[in-house]
C-alpha cells in the first residue's frame, strides 16, 4: 500500500515541503541582511480553505426538524488580518530585520519537528492496525 494515496500523508508531504522551501527563503534572508537595497522573502502560506475546496463536500442531514439548520456566516474571516510591513530599514536601503528572519525561522524548525511527528506517530498508529505494533 502506498502510503501517499492516503490524502493524510499528501498534506503532511505537501506541508514538510513547503516548511523546507520557506526555511530555505529565510535563510538566503538571513545571509543577505548586509546586501545593499535587498528586500526580504517569504513565501505565500498554505491555505486550509484552498484544500478544503478541493475536497468532496459533506453536507450536512436534518434528521429532526427541529434541527437547526447552520446557515450563519461569519462576520469576519481571519484573512481579513494584513501582515505588517516590514518597520526598519538600513542607511543602505536593507530592509532584513534579523530578529524577525530568526523568528519566522525557528517557527518553521518547530512546524516541521510537528508535521514529522505527526507523521510518525501516523505510521505507529497505521502499524498497530495491522497487528506489527510498534
Amino acid at each position: 500500500m502506498d502510503l501517499f494515496q492516503l490524502k493524510l500523508f499528501q498534506r503532511i508531504s505537501e506541508r514538510m515541503g513547503w516548511l523546507g522551501a520557506r526555511q530555505q527563503v529565510l535563510a538566503q534572508n538571513v545571509a543577505n541582511a548586509d546586501t545593499p537595497d535587498y528586500v526580504p522573502y517569504d513565501l505565500k502560506p498554505l491555505k486550509f480553505t484552498e484544500h478544503l475546496t478541493r475536497a468532496t463536500p459533506v453536507t450536512q442531514l436534518r434528521t429532526d426538524p427541529k434541527h437547526l439548520a447552520g446557515t450563519a456566516t461569519p462576520v469576519s474571516s481571519i484573512d481579513d488580518i494584513k501582515q505588517r510591513d516590514p518597520y526598519e530599514s538600513a542607511p543602505v536601503g536593507n530592509s532584513v530585520v534579523l530578529e524577525e528572519q530568526m523568528s519566522r525561522l525557528a517557527d518553521a524548525q518547530h512546524s516541521y519537528q510537528l508535521m514529522t511527528s505527526l507523521y510518525r506517530k501516523h505510521i505507529d498508529m497505521l502499524k498497530t492496525a495491522l497487528g506489527r505494533g510498534v
